[in-house]
């Protein structure tokens, strides 16, 4: 939990990202709970190593934020861009596996 504010305009560098696949695939995945980081690992790792200091220093604030903060980030995203993904990564339900994603990208950063 950061007290950091986060906005679309913070979270915008890592859009390939969230929207790596077209929306029904996200959420199927989410839906079963799969791990769709360890899916797309390679494309996901390729744009990690891309990233400079601070966009990397983001990335450590948004792993410190709570579902809930990252899901409003991501409405708004939908919100402002219309990308579908966005709207599916803002589902309440899939919290869970959202959690459990981040986890796992937290780990390939370390």
């Amino acid at each position: 939990m950061s007290n950091e504010e986060l906005g679309y305009e913070d979270v915008k560098v890592y859009e390939k990202l969230f929207t790596i696949a077209p929306a029904f695939v996200i959420e199927r995945m989410l839906k079963k709970n799969h791990n769709f980081v360890s899916k797309f690992k390679p494309t996901i790792k390729a744009h990690l190593t891309s990233l400079n200091e601070e966009e990397k220093a983001k990335l450590d604030i948004i792993f410190k934020k709570d579902i809930e903060e990252l899901q409003a980030i991501m409405k708004e995203a939908y919100i402002k861009t219309n990308k579908k993904q966005f709207k599916v990564l803002s589902d309440p339900k899939y919290k869970q596996a959202i959690k459990s994603n981040l986890d796992e990208l937290k780990k390939m950063v370390q």
